[in-house]
């Protein structure tokens, strides 16, 4: 599994699986988010595999979904803001590729002025 450090307290990924849980802990991750809806891509893990695997091994799990191709919206930058505010970090974050984890995330900083 690779990732992108983002910032010394964000990451972020392509898709992820329950057996890639174990690894993010061992990197110190303390938080996961998704960025990815259900059922984007056929095969794909389902959120709540994932958000189980995570709080099994004591990470905390937010699912803030964006779907692909459409603009992000103030709702869902107010949702990712409010996120990583209460989630422990460092967070890792992911989605398809980590682009619009990536992008979510610079939005939100963008916000805060």
């Amino acid at each position: 599994m690779e990732y992108r450090q983002i910032t010394d307290n964000y990451a972020v990924s392509g898709q992820i699986a329950a057996e890639d849980i174990a690894t993010i802990k061992a990197k110190g991750f303390k938080s996961i988010i998704s960025n990815r809806p259900d059922g984007e891509q056929p095969g794909q893990p389902l959120t709540a595999e994932i958000r189980k695997a995570a709080e099994d091994a004591g990470l905390s799990f937010r699912h803030v979904p964006i779907v692909s191709g459409m603009p992000m919206t103030g709702d869902d930058v107010a949702a990712m803001a409010e996120a990583l505010d209460e989630l422990e970090g460092p967070v890792f974050a992911y989605c398809r590729s980590g682009t619009r984890s990536t992008n979510l995330f610079m939005a939100v900083q963008q916000s805060k002025g």
